[in-house]
């Protein structure tokens, strides 16, 4: 009888403990630089090429050329033609690359001068509370901030301009919408095409200044 009980055991014991278990395979974690090259490659066109991709269809006029810069500008800065919708990087050796934007509706934009003081890819956008205020029906649902990614308002890259140690809510930054190029869309930035603003961001440096010059109707008023 106790050798059938210790044979009923070790049978018991073996279909109760058959071996190891065996490990579920997890997924390994995407990482941030992961997401943000995959975006890049959703908003980057096939066979992209910056002069002459535009499968956007705003005007020609608007894609990044190298063009001479004025005597006196300071290589790494930014200017903005608000009036002509360009952006300039002052370049070394008199260049500078010239990119179309889109500004700010009516007095929304603000000229001055700026430091950028904070880069990011793919950045999180939070509607400022002058505009939830101003337009509480189109902005309030987002108010806790929107997650980066293809849809987000401020794109793939942006550069944060400042006033001192003040942050002005202003950007230059990707926009979802690159047909509003050349015109006045935004709340208070500017914007850029995607591909184009991920081709100039390594360019750019913090700390150097941003300067947005006078819109149309700014220099009618005066």
């Amino acid at each position: 009888m106790a050798e059938l009980t210790r044979r009923h055991f070790i049978a018991g014991a073996t279909l109760l403990f058959s071996g190891p278990i065996a490990q579920t395979a997890q997924a390994a974690p995407v990482s941030r630089s992961d997401m943000w090259s995959t975006w890049d490659s959703q908003v980057v066109p096939a066979g992209y090429d910056a002069a002459t991709s535009n499968p956007w269809g705003f005007h020609p006029r608007f894609l990044p050329t190298r063009v001479e810069a004025n005597d006196g500008l300071i290589p790494g800065d930014i200017h903005v033609d608000a009036v002509a919708r360009y952006l300039y990087h002052i370049e070394e050796g008199g260049t500078a690359m010239r990119y179309g934007v889109a500004i700010a509706r009516g007095r929304l934009y603000e000229a001055g001068t700026y430091t950028i003081r904070r880069k990011a890819k793919w950045p999180i956008w939070t509607p400022t509370a002058n505009m939830v205020r101003r337009e509480p029906e189109r902005y309030e649902q987002y108010a806790d901030g929107v997650d980066g990614g293809p849809n987000n308002p401020l794109g793939s890259r942006a550069f944060y301009l400042y006033v001192g140690n003040r942050d002005t809510y202003l950007r230059i930054h990707g926009t979802p919408e690159p047909r509003s190029i050349g015109g006045r869309a935004s709340s208070g930035c500017v914007r850029m095409v995607m591909a184009h603003i991920i081709d100039l961001y390594d360019s750019v440096q913090t700390g150097s200044t941003a300067v947005l010059y006078p819109a149309e109707d700014s220099l009618a008023r005066s």
